[in-house]
C-alpha cells in the first residue's frame, strides 16, 4: 500500500472541493491543470460538475508533486506525466535510490534535492524557461551543493 493508498478514501467518485482538499489546492488551480495535463481530465455529470475518480485524484497529487516539490515547470511535468504512462510499472517513490544517501526516516517525505533529476528532463524544462547555458550549469552545480549541505546538516543530526 503506498503512502498515497492512505490519503485518499475509498470512494468511487470525489466533488471538486473533496479533491481541492485532499491536494491542497484551491478548485482553479485543479481547473487550470485541466487544460495543461492530457492525463488528467475528470467526468462531467449531466449537471456539469466535475466528477474525479480515484485515478484522478492520484494524478492531481503527482502534479503537485512534480510542481511544487520537484520544481518541474508544467512543460516539465507534462513530458514527466507522459512518460510515465508510457511505462508498464514505475516504482514507489520508496523503492526509487536516493543520489547522495538514504532519508533519515522512513516517513520522511522526499523532496526537491532528494534525488536530481535525469539530465533529459532538465534540459527540456531548462528550455522552455529560456535560461542560457551558462546559467543552466550554474543552477546546476549550486544542486549539487545544496544536496551536500543537506546530507552533512542531517549527519550532524
Amino acid at each position: 500500500m503506498t503512502p498515497v493508498d492512505n490519503v485518499i478514501p475509498d470512494k468511487i467518485f470525489f466533488k471538486i472541493g473533496e479533491v481541492c482538499e485532499l491536494v491542497g489546492v484551491q478548485a482553479h488551480v485543479l481547473r487550470y491543470w485541466e487544460t495543461e495535463f492530457p492525463t488528467f481530465s475528470p467526468q462531467k455529470n449531466k449537471s456539469g460538475q466535475r466528477s474525479y475518480r480515484r485515478k484522478d485524484v492520484e494524478i492531481a497529487l503527482k502534479i503537485k508533486q512534480l510542481l511544487y516539490k520537484e520544481m518541474f515547470t508544467i512543460a516539465g511535468a507534462r513530458q514527466k506525466l507522459q512518460t510515465d504512462a508510457r511505462t508498464p510499472a514505475k516504482p514507489t517513490q520508496e523503492a526509487v535510490p536516493v543520489a547522495t544517501g538514504a532519508l533519515t526516516s522512513a516517513s520522511a517525505v522526499p523532496t526537491l534535492f532528494d534525488a536530481l533529476p535525469d539530465s533529459t528532463l532538465i534540459e527540456s524544462a531548462a528550455a522552455s524557461t529560456g535560461l542560457s547555458a551558462e546559467q543552466r550549469n550554474a543552477l546546476r552545480k549550486l544542486a549539487v551543493h545544496l544536496v551536500e549541505l543537506r546530507e552533512l546538516l542531517s549527519r550532524k543530526s
